[in-house]
Formats: C-alpha cells, structure tokens, sequence
C-alpha cells in the first residue's frame, strides 16, 4: 500500500474540525482582531454533504475489501534479481484517484487506521503470490504501527518476510512509546525501513532513533541523480551513512532511467526499486532480471556485500 507520493494519514480530521476549515482562515498575521468570514449556510451544508460522502465510500470500501496489492520488484543492483516487493494498493473499484488521495480522505473522516490495516491484511493475504525467497514489504503510519489492531493483523504473519516501511514524512513524537510498541514484532524478525531518507522528517538523528534495518532513499533524491552533482553528493554521504557508519541495507527508490540506475550503482547502492526496474503488477518473478539487460557498472570499488 505504499504512498508514491506521501499519504499524510498522520492528520485525523475530526468532522468538526473539517466544517471549521470550511469556514474560512482567519487572517490572524496582519489583522489578529479580525473576526473570521461567515460562510453560509448553504456552503457549510456542501462541506456536510462531502464528508457524509467520503465517510459512506470509505467505509463501503472497507466492508468490501474492495481494493487490490499490486507488488512492485525490489531489486539487487548488481545481479539484477529481486530481493523482494513493495505492496502497493489499488482501488479499482470505486472513484479513479490517487491511493494517496484515497488514505488522506479516509483519515480526513477519522477512518485512517480502518484503511490501512484493511490494506494490510489484503496485501498480507497475497503473500502467497510472491517467491518465498522475496521479502514484502508494507507501509504503515505511526499510529496504524502503534495500534493494538496492527499486532492483531500481524499475528500469523511469516515475520522473516515482512518488512515495515515508515515514511519520514510522519513524525514520531515519542520513540521510546513506538519502539514499545513493535519492540515484540522486531525480536521475531521483522525489519523496520525508513522510508523517503532525504525528505521531510528524515534526519540522521531520526534514523539513529528509529535504527532501522533498511533506510529507502527518497525519489526526489533519486531524480535526476546522474545530472546533478548535488545530489550525488547526498546519496553519497547517506550511502556511507548508511553502509559504513550504520551497517545497514540501503535501498534507492524511484529509479526510472538509465542514467540514474547507472549512477547509483556506481556510488555504491546496493538495492534499487522503479519503473526501470519493474513496474507494479499482481505478482513479481524472482528468476526475472531487472531490467534485461541492466548496465555495467562503472569500474571501481565494489560495494560492500548487503545482507537483505
């Protein structure tokens, strides 16, 4: 169920909150005495109607389990095989929009936590589609991983395959309460990542909190990288951040051309994921390579071995 782009389903919108929106902002900044626009009543009946909307779909879509996992390949940069897969959700069924759009709105009606873990289990019950040498790996907010309902959706699960993806775009105000809380799940062998490195909440202090066992290097690092020195030089220190300092698997997301798949093997990246690479589909073929056939690598330093 991964967020392409970042869900934001760390904000839970009460209703109430929502209508005060739909009131207008208050110019506070130049004017702190002035009073907020009136909107009328007709304008906050239209809010009513679109939250009462959005509330019935995703709930509808919740009992129906209507939404699909799509597994993009994970793949080692130097053999070109995959390692694992990234669950992504699709909703085929209802309103054409964004997955991302799809979460937001859920947790804009209070129903975050219901869609996710839906989301979870379908993925998780799809398992089977993968080769049992590949890993999956899911997306979860902080307080979908925090959740008593969350250990129940894993109870079952082969722990040894499972890797959680947390996106630095949601903060965690209090590690020592989340690393409680998935404490139990880690000592059983699944892996936490750190999903988005470079981008939002992604700091090294934030990854020296969390000590993840895989940090995923964000796309709009990724972007362009063989054009821009600049970002070579970030995906290099947070390769050797990563690699060398933290002992850990990197994994670079959003590769989509040559040029970038080339670059990051020549800085070293072990792991990649993007179109290039394989794009989302039913299920994922470990004996593929990816892509056929991928480009040599510029001559120099190996990377160190990567356990995945």
């Amino acid at each position: 169920m991964s967020r392409a782009t970042p869900l934001g389903d760390d904000v839970f919108i009460s209703r109430k909150s929502l209508l005060a929106r739909a009131k207008g902002r208050v110019g506070t900044a130049s004017h702190p005495s002035a009073a907020p626009p009136r909107v009328s009543k007709q304008d906050r009946h239209r809010a009513e109607q679109v939250l009462e909307e959005r509330d019935r779909l995703i709930r509808h879509t919740i009992a129906a389990r209507s939404l699909e996992t799509h597994f993009q390949p994970i793949v080692n940069l130097r053999s070109g095989a995959a390692v694992g897969a990234e669950a992504l959700s699709r909703f085929p069924h209802g309103p054409v929009r964004p997955p991302d759009v799809w979460f937001a709105d859920a947790a804009s009606v209070g129903l975050g936590i219901e869609l996710e873990l839906t989301a979870l289990d379908v993925a998780l019950e799809q398992l089977h589609r993968l080769p049992t040498a590949l890993y999956l790996s899911l997306n979860a907010s902080v307080e979908t991983l925090v959740s008593e309902r969350f250990r129940a959706t894993m109870a079952g699960a082969p722990a040894e395959r499972i890797v959680l993806e947390l996106t630095e775009h949601t903060p965690v105000t209090d590690y020592a309460a989340f690393d409680r809380a998935i404490g139990e799940l880690r000592s059983n062998g699944v892996r936490l990542a750190v999903d988005d490195a470079g981008s939002g909440f992604s700091s090294f202090s934030h990854i020296l909190n969390l000590r993840p066992d895989i940090i995923k290097l964000d796309i709009a690092l990724t972007r362009g990288i063989d054009r821009d020195p600049a970002r070579q030089a970030l995906g290099r220190a947070l390769l050797n951040f990563g690699l060398e300092a933290y002992r850990t698997t990197v994994v670079a997301e959003g590769i989509e051309t040559a040029g970038e798949l080339e670059t990051l093997r020549s800085l070293g990246c072990p792991i990649g994921q993007g179109f290039i690479l394989g794009r989302p589909s039913r299920s994922v073929d470990r004996r593929l390579v990816y892509p056929t056939p991928i480009p040599r690598r510029t001559p120099g330093p190996s990377p160190r071995a990567v356990t995945v």
